[in-house]
């Protein structure tokens, strides 16, 4: 079962990111072949200069909106999830139980494009990068409300009850007590939303037209038309996309499955 569970995932997984890079490093004519094999002559250089000089560093500026989108996304989801799973799990009421349905609901409701935008238009955040990390918080914030209740569940309240006694206010006791406990959950929604986020193509492509404000994902599709003869290029790109969030799965892998599991039985 382990040998035919690691050949699927070679298959699936390995072959073809090997393939992605052997394109890359090939000559214009041997790309248009689509064939998986050795490159007679290895341009790796030469493609990898060429994608990120292209459409006057397109690519750096991309990389540099997607960063800043990420971060700052990111970084709602964890203060604002965190807050609210806090409050969910700490003050059951009437109106908690309604919060938590509608959270739920954000889990399965897809997202309409057209009143969002016509939202963002009258707040004045269509196409910027500020509306764009809205939407980001917006769409993820039911996964990790979600995940930071399950975990906060697993807290005993006479943390809680200890830093009142000692006169602490309650954002002091969520910042102070609660918050440095959630260390396993908060990374492994760091990890997991960072590369959801970074790897994001539909939302940009909808809340985020032009070229000013490209991201990562949407250099893919702006070279398309560019590189169309070119697929070596085109799969350089692609590797440049594709290798941040690899090497942040790889090294955080860990830690993903620690914090989904930490808060599944309580301690």
């Amino acid at each position: 079962m382990g040998i035919a569970a690691t050949a699927v995932a070679f298959v699936v997984f390995i072959l073809p990111f090997l393939f992605t890079f052997l394109m890359a490093v090939k000559t214009k004519k041997e790309a248009a072949l689509f064939l998986f094999s050795w490159p007679s002559e290895w341009h790796f250089w030469a493609n990898l200069t060429e994608v990120i000089k292209a459409r006057n560093y397109m690519l750096l500026l991309a990389y540099f909106n997607s960063t800043v989108i990420t971060v700052a996304a990111v970084a709602g989801l964890v203060v604002f999830g965190a807050m609210v799973g806090y409050v969910l799990q700490r003050r059951p009421s009437g109106w908690n139980r309604v919060i938590y349905a509608g959270v739920l609901m954000g889990l399965m409701v897809p997202p309409a494009v057209v009143p969002t935008i016509w939202v963002l238009q009258g707040l004045g955040l269509f196409k910027t990068i500020h509306g764009m990390v809205l939407i980001q918080v917006a769409y993820g914030l039911a996964f990790s409300v979600l995940l930071y209740r399950s975990f906060i569940g697993t807290i005993p309240r006479d943390l809680d009850e200890a830093a009142i006694i000692d006169g602490a206010k309650p954002l002091a006791i969520f910042f102070k007590v609660i918050l440095p406990l959630l260390k396993p959950v908060t990374v492994t929604l760091i990890v997991v939303q960072s590369i959801a986020i970074f790897n994001d193509f539909t939302n940009p492509l909808y809340y985020l037209p032009g070229k000013d404000n490209v991201t990562v994902q949407l250099t893919l599709f702006n070279f398309q038309s560019q590189f169309q003869s070119q697929f070596n290029l085109l799969f350089m790109n692609i590797l440049l996309v594709t290798i941040p969030p690899l090497l942040v799965f790889i090294f955080f892998n860990r830690q993903i499955v620690a914090g989904m599991t930490a808060g599944a039985v309580k301690g």
